[in-house]
């Protein structure tokens, strides 16, 4: 199997303020929120257009449960399947799946309890 990570789709984390988190950085780092922080950015690979999104999640969110971390990384994949399947091969737990209109989506933890998203972005039609 080739690459399994192709790139960072996003950083997701925890603020007790997300309204007030969301302005701070605006105005201090020039981070403009449009629903989240889009870094839109060429894969050097394929020369596609790709993303990585920087959002904050409420601090009581459930999203990143079952880690009791602050933070979640989502990792960009090309093919879902296989990096699945490698990972329940080598004794990975995946948490769990979806297929929605963002792509395809799987969840699993790191060995100190970080929670990982897996993302595929959709195909484009």
């Amino acid at each position: 199997m080739g690459k399994r990570v192709t790139g960072v789709g996003g950083i997701f984390f925890k603020a007790k303020d997300p309204k007030a988190m969301y302005a701070w950085y605006e105005k201090h780092l020039g981070m403009k929120h449009e629903p989240v922080v889009d870094f839109p950015w060429k894969d050097a690979e394929t020369g596609e257009d790709a993303h990585t999104y920087w959002s904050l999640f409420k601090q009581d969110t459930k999203y990143l449960e079952p880690s009791t971390s602050s933070f979640m990384i989502n990792y960009r994949v090309a093919d879902m399947d296989a990096v699945v399947s490698a990972l329940e091969a080598e004794g990975i737990k995946i948490l769990g799946r979806q297929d929605d209109e963002y792509g395809r989506f799987a969840w699993i933890m790191d060995p100190e309890g970080n929670k990982i998203e897996l993302w595929a972005p959709p195909k484009k039609k």
